[in-house]
């Protein structure tokens, strides 16, 4: 019925070297490099207790989501946008719209 033939098990390899090789897990890894990039430029930018309240979100085509504490912290972000935008030119970030999101509360960041 079976086979004795004995199964091949791949040795184990560094977790970096098989994301490298897998080209939608270095695109991803590619995407979080260059959100923590922008969220490090604009930082220094706005003031520290706003800047403690926020992460770095997800990035692709459309834009760059940057993560509020809440809804005040939101709308005050909001208020930064357009020196933000301008920081992250001076900087040749290529240009995406930011988008102020929400954090969930039940995330562990």
């Amino acid at each position: 019925m079976g086979s004795n033939k004995p199964v091949s098990v791949p040795l184990p390899q560094p977790l970096s070297g098989a994301i490298e090789r897998s080209d939608s897990l270095a695109g991803l890894r590619r995407r979080l490099a260059e959100s923590d990039a922008r969220f490090a430029a604009i930082r220094d930018v706005l003031p520290p207790e706003l800047a403690c309240a926020l992460r770095p979100g997800p990035i692709d085509d459309e834009g760059w989501s940057v993560l509020a504490s809440n809804a005040a912290v939101a709308a005050k972000l909001r208020h930064w946008l357009p020196r933000l935008t301008q920081e992250l030119h001076s900087r040749s970030f290529r240009d995406l719209p930011i988008r102020v999101r929400l954090r969930s509360t039940s995330s562990p960041l």
